[in-house]
């Protein structure tokens, strides 16, 4: 297509583009009165001069915004997504006095949970004026079998510098009814559920059978995974303090390695389904000589094998490192009968250390193929290392984008949602399109292509 064509051939190519609706508390909940924004009387923001500081119902986020302009749109009529653009609005469907507001923190530990904890409450306090919120402990089942912690600005005022999660955590605990008898008996209005893919499932269970009951209660779910394996949205929080962690242990395992006759550093990343991490780090580093992920099969074995190539790379240069995600390589450990059915609390299935099989493995390749050389192994899991720092500088200012998106959403009576960026605009999505996406590395995109131009490796195609 000529790009000096008519300004019509070009507003073609962005049609049709279908808006995800996000649920809304007047869709089962009657007569619901608005009110103008407190905004409006908070000294720190001049809410009548600055043009479009409340967004309307035509602010939208697209999915798409890389466009091919040859493409024919009638061989590919699929529509182009577009998302309600997250911010305040002039109106508003809570009385900050009636809020009273939960905030719980579900799975395993991630860096920035205490900062989103924090900038929720402190958002919530200052923006909106909001004085009932409440933080319930140990997961879905703080629900009901603990009693709340009552949270404000000045207890959570140096939360974002700890790591872990100051409202404690646990897997498992959902029990349906109980949590939303909970939520109905404790006059809870406001719920924010930070966690995972599989807390996610359970906030749109929660959020369903609100609905059901026709309760007046807004649920937000912000999606918590270190692993980056959340779909849709453009990363998860916490991500980047784990890539930037995860150097310190590559930096460590390749001074080993150096340090070695014939010296493997061999680095375990976290990435159950998704190597985003180890990707990642590797293209950081530099210093990486393979990077296994969940969604490339490798062998050991024979030609293009993996033995074959370290054996390579130790003839070259003397030694090597090599980073493997935790998902990576599983069908390839052996399992008993009894670990093939293993679940965790949260129903996942239960993965065999691949870091220890994969050095034992190592090992044993030596002593039968080079029994008179010498040969070193080091192993570094730094994964609970990673995961317990407290937030980086960039994704503490991510944590605070999302808690206010999340705030300004609820107040303005969205409910079932997550808010996230997407093509780095914050935007309000379906709470079941989240909990449903995923979100594995593209091997077939152009990034995978420089990790393994950095790294030389084999693709691991049967010969």
């Amino acid at each position: 297509m000529d790009v000096s064509s008519s300004s019509s051939d070009i507003t073609n190519l962005f049609k049709p583009i279908k808006l995800k609706e996000v649920p809304h508390l007047t869709q089962y909940v009657p007569n619901l009165q608005t009110r103008p924004n407190p905004l409006d009387q908070n000294p720190y923001f001049d809410t009548s001069r600055v043009e479009g500081f409340y967004l309307t119902q035509s602010d939208v986020v697209l999915s798409q915004i890389a466009n091919d302009l040859d493409l024919d749109l009638d061989l590919s009529p699929s529509p182009r997504f577009a998302y309600h653009r997250a911010g305040p609005r002039k109106l508003v469907y809570f009385e900050p006095c009636d809020a009273r507001v939960a905030i719980v923190t579900c799975g395993g530990l991630c860096p920035g949970l205490n900062t989103v904890i924090r900038e929720l409450v402190v958002g919530l306090w200052d923006l909106y004026r909001v004085r009932e919120i409440l933080g319930v402990t140990c997961g879905y089942r703080g629900f009901y079998s603990t009693e709340p912690i009552p949270l404000n600005p000045n207890l959570v005022r140096d939360w974002h510098n700890k790591g872990g999660t100051l409202l404690h955590t646990s897997r498992g605990g959902f029990d349906l009814h109980k949590i939303v008898d909970a939520i109905q008996i404790r006059r809870f209005n406001q719920v924010y559920i930070i966690g995972g893919d599989g807390t996610m499932r359970g906030a749109v269970k929660i959020f369903d059978e609100i609905r059901r009951r026709k309760l007046n209660v807004a649920v937000v779910g912000i999606p918590k995974t270190v692993d980056n394996d959340v779909g849709i949205i453009d990363r998860s929080f916490g991500f980047e303090t784990a890539v930037e962690m995860a150097q310190q242990a590559i930096g460590a395992a390749h001074v080993e390695a150096e340090s070695a006759v014939n010296g493997v550093g061999l680095v375990k990343l976290m990435g159950r389904s998704t190597g985003h991490i180890a990707l990642y780090a590797t293209l950081s580093s530099r210093d990486v000589d393979c990077c296994l992920i969940p969604e490339i099969d490798f062998y050991l074995e024979g030609k293009g094998g993996l033995f074959e190539f370290l054996d390579q790379r130790l003839r070259e240069n003397g030694h090597a490192v090599l980073v493997v995600a935790e998902g990576a390589g599983q069908d390839l450990i052996p399992r008993s009968d009894s670990q093939k059915e293993d679940r965790d609390e949260s129903g996942n299935p239960v993965f065999l250390d691949v870091g220890v099989w994969l050095k034992s493995e190592l090992k044993r390749w030596w002593a039968r193929d080079h029994p008179d050389e010498l040969f070193t192994v080091k192993y570094i899991d730094p994964t609970y290392m990673i995961r317990a720092v407290h937030a980086n500088a960039t994704d503490n200012l991510y944590c605070t984008l999302l808690a206010h998106s999340a705030i300004h959403g609820i107040m303005a009576g969205y409910a079932g949602f997550v808010a996230g960026p997407i093509n780095g605009n914050y935007a309000y999505i379906p709470l079941e399109d989240v909990a449903r996406a995923k979100n594995p590395v593209n091997t077939k995109d152009h990034k995978w292509s420089w990790v393994r131009s950095v790294t030389n490796q084999p693709d691991f195609a049967r010969i």
